[in-house]
């Protein structure tokens, strides 16, 4: 996080949202030493899924892919507020972002404005297609804090090597308008970030698209490494240059990750992600919610949250987490910073 979104952040703290952290951490501590799981606290950060339709055909997206088990479908208002009401004493962060395109939603920008309303800094992720003067403007007067923008080429021809669908010209009109607008309504925020997803197609433009984003004016450039489903036999889209790479290649000439797997997670503390349907899943790796700890449509986020399931999931990752699929593929500690 940069300084301005770092004081955006602790503008939100209140000493109930302090001490949750507090209870937070220190349960993580003592299951972590006791390998058994005991929960303190409310979770300071949610990713919570607008909707899991998407205009593109990324190559590794399941959404893009539409291949998906569960169905396609947009959050709802109420779902949103619901969510909100029910934590918003302990939550610092939501991220508007899991499967698809966020501003597909047409009620997106609602939920943005109530959760800041409520004293929650907001992010999202997008592919950059929608932002004409409409929503860019409701963008900013939503109160949104981040916006990331996935720009992976600095022409056609390289940007739709992965994002397929795409159009290059759309995302930089796009980046152009939020600029505008932010200049225009003399806001600080959102704070907006280029990530550039490295695959083998466009490793070699990690210099121009530092150039492109200071010559643009975006805030920041995030460089990111490309997660594959199907790994262990490499892949014809990871790039060359080991710093980019989340796999590496043993002596057998599989591939595995570069990280050491650990058996704890903060992740399973300190937030959760909430699908458009309601599912609470732990991990933003379990793209498909196969790993369901319930559904708050029909209970309470906090009764999920305490569960044995989810407790007994939380076990799990503490005797042995590489037996647990969505962490096999786990890349915290291999993302890379420009």
């Amino acid at each position: 996080m940069k300084r301005k979104e770092i004081f955006a952040l602790f503008k939100y703290f209140t000493i109930r949202k302090t001490l949750n952290f507090f209870k937070l951490y220190s349960s993580f501590l003592i299951s972590k030493t006791l390998k058994s799981s005991h929960i303190s606290g409310m979770p300071l950060a949610l990713s919570i899924e607008p909707t899991t339709a998407c205009n593109l055909g990324c190559p590794e997206c399941p959404s893009g892919l539409k291949k998906f088990t569960r169905k396609t479908g947009n959050l709802t208002t109420s779902l949103n507020k619901k969510i909100i009401d029910e934590l918003k004493h302990n939550l610092s962060y939501i991220n508007y972002y899991f499967q698809g395109e966020p501003y597909i939603n047409p009620n997106f920008f609602e939920f943005i404005s109530y959760a800041n309303s409520k004293k929650i800094f907001c992010s999202t992720s997008t592919n950059g297609h929608f932002l004409n003067d409409s929503n860019c403007e409701k963008t900013i007067k939503s109160g949104l804090k981040r916006l990331i923008i996935s720009v992976d080429g600095n022409d056609q021809k390289t940007y739709e090597e992965y994002r397929k669908n795409g159009e290059y010209e759309k995302v930089i009109k796009g980046t152009i308008n939020i600029l505008k607008w932010k200049k225009k309504l003399n806001s600080q925020f959102p704070h907006v970030i280029f990530q550039f997803l490295v695959v083998k197609t466009n490793e070699h433009l990690v210099n121009e698209m530092k150039e492109l984003t200071a010559s643009l004016g975006v805030d920041e450039l995030r460089i990111k490494t490309a997660q594959f489903y199907n790994f262990k036999n490499g892949n014809k889209l990871m790039p060359e240059n080991e710093k980019y790479n989340r796999y590496v290649k043993t002596k057998s000439g599989e591939y595995k990750l570069k990280n050491k797997m650990f058996n704890h997670c903060w992740r399973m503390w300190s937030s959760a992600v909430i699908t458009v349907n309601g599912e609470l899943v732990p991990c933003c790796f379990d793209k498909d919610a196969n790993y369901k700890m319930g559904n708050i449509k029909e209970t309470s986020f906090e009764k999920v949250w305490r569960s044995k399931e989810y407790n007994a999931f939380r076990n799990q990752i503490l005797l042995d987490r590489s037996q647990i699929e969505i962490c096999k593929n786990c890349s915290e500690g291999t993302k890379v910073w420009a």
